[in-house]
């Protein structure tokens, strides 16, 4: 039978010498093609030992490292389910993670296992380990006693890969679960729409729990044989400094924020790249044509989600589907991914004419499975004929290009990551004094979008601006904390008593100007 575990398709496309570069990280260390195989293999061993049942989720909150890419390698080797957590995630959110998805393994940095081990056997988990970002931890300790020979699990295409967990504007995170079938497909596709060269050499500079950094940036990699200049933080100025050795760069539109301001920006500096893509927010459009004329370069904008991986892209080269278009359009996302199709839907079921609003709808081999044990929520998700609702509002053009233009739910993508309001005004509106909280998305020169709360105190009471901040960044990630807390007197509301969201965007939308 024909093995399609996706490590088989990345594995399959190492090049012939497995002594070449494979990754060189920012500390000056070198990982070749064959110490990737040998250590994926050493961890699956070490995974295999442990007798999990099928399909064990393996949870990971660690710092970035190239070990840690090894063991989401090692994880889809040995067959089990891979489950990426933000680093900025506290115990109160670990614990629905943990809770929620059952791992058979917890992987954490050694500086939290403490606190992280204690949810974890609570909840029955019967293996923690721990993986720092120096290479230090029980999880390598344990490796290194295993063989480095190791067989890949069979797996087919709609077995489980991934879990994503992606917050829903209202209630609980959902467990977005995503197959070896979505993933190699959307790697393949992207590959060749991308158009990897055989010499490209990706910067690394993204984090890898979320789809872009772990998903479209190292399997595009991968899959084309590629070596990374692997980047633990985001640094603009030594980003800048790789340009001459890399060809291909991925970012979210607040690390170009960054480099625009640095000056060693400069076309001379940037003459041996080939392709700068952005994603997981939208890019300004003075931040477009910004690097355009300080680097002679276009960026490529695109479009994905944790459901679906990637979905649309702006062209790499000629698009003989569009008439042979090549232009890269500031303001859109490109077009519909070979494979994917793509509408724009009435509320009422209708498709929009071009150039209309209306909700964006996907279908195609990269669109998710469901959310993990909530059948309910993936049956309200999906239409009849099988599409996928993105939840996001949009038009395409008479000329085939998809601009994004809001998200029904009003989420916040602030620096790449999603941000959503009513998990934050929960916790403001459990706070002494407080009688009501809005939080809305702003524009935001650095970060794209930022949260801004607004607050009604109770009566007779008085809130602290300051102190509502406080108190949120010990509950809450860093990312989800506002930049700035207002209080007023009334939140604009309709007939209905409901708040008026789009009012207090418009109020706001200078705050950072």
């Amino acid at each position: 039978m024909n093995n399609q575990n996706l490590f088989v398709a990345l594995r399959d496309a190492f090049p012939a010498d497995l002594g070449r570069t494979a990754v060189e990280t920012d500390d000056g260390l070198v990982y070749s093609w064959g110490d990737l195989d040998r250590a994926t293999a050493m961890m699956a061993n070490l995974l295999d030992s442990l007798e999990l049942p099928a399909a064990s989720r393996i949870a990971v909150q660690v710092e970035k490292s190239v070990e840690a890419m090894v063991l989401y390698l090692a994880t889809l080797r040995a067959g089990h389910v891979f489950l990426p957590l933000n680093t900025a995630y506290q115990s109160g959110e670990i614990e629905y993670f943990i809770g929620n998805a059952e791992p058979a393994v917890v992987v954490c940095s050694p500086k939290n296992f403490g606190w992280v081990s204690q949810i974890a056997f609570k909840a029955g988990t019967k293996h923690v380990f721990t993986l720092g970002e120096d290479r230090s931890g029980s999880l390598l300790e344990r490796a290194a006693h295993h063989g480095d020979q190791h067989t890949p699990a069979l797996r087919q295409d709609d077995d489980l890969a991934a879990i994503l967990y992606t917050s829903g504007t209202t209630g609980r995170s959902k467990g977005a679960i995503l197959t070896h079938g979505n993933m190699r497909s959307n790697a393949v596709m992207l590959r060749a729409y991308w158009q990897w060269q055989p010499d490209d050499v990706l910067i690394h500079a993204l984090p890898i729990f979320h789809v872009h950094g772990l998903f479209v940036a190292i399997h595009g990699a991968l899959i084309n044989g590629s070596k990374m200049i692997w980047l633990s933080r985001f640094d603009p100025k030594q980003a800048i400094a790789r340009f001459p050795e890399a060809t291909v760069f991925m970012g979210v539109p607040t690390l170009y924020v960054r480099m625009l301001a640095e000056p060693t920006l400069t076309p001379a500096q940037a003459a041996h790249m080939r392709l700068f893509i952005s994603g997981s927010a939208p890019l300004l459009i003075e931040t477009f044509n910004d690097w355009q004329t300080r680097t002679g370069h276009t960026i490529l904008e695109r479009y994905g989600m944790s459901e679906t991986v990637m979905l649309t892209s702006n062209p790499c080269g000629p698009d003989p589907r569009y008439g042979g278009a090549t232009e890269r359009r500031g303001g859109t996302v490109g077009f519909p991914l070979p494979g994917v199709t793509l509408r724009v839907m009435e509320d009422g079921g209708r498709e929009v004419a071009p150039g209309e609003i209306g909700g964006i709808q996907v279908n195609g081999p990269n669109v998710f499975k469901g959310y993990w044990r909530m059948p309910e929520k993936t049956a309200e998700e999906f239409t009849a004929d099988g599409f996928f609702k993105t939840g996001d509002v949009g038009r395409v053009d008479e000329r085939g290009y998809v601009t994004i233009v809001g998200r029904s739910k009003d989420l916040i993508i602030s620096g790449g990551y999603n941000v959503y309001p009513a998990e934050i005004e929960s916790a403001i509106n459990d706070m002494p004094g407080v009688m009501e909280s809005a939080v809305v998305g702003v524009p935001h020169p650095d970060f794209g979008e930022v949260g801004v709360a607004v607050i009604i105190p109770r009566p007779g009471a008085t809130v602290d601006p300051d102190q509502v901040i406080a108190a949120l960044k010990s509950q809450l990630a860093n990312f989800k904390i506002p930049k700035r807390c207002i209080v007023v007197d009334e939140l604009p509301r309709n007939t209905m008593g409901k708040v008026q969201k789009n009012l207090l965007r418009e109020q706001y939308k200078d705050a950072f100007a």
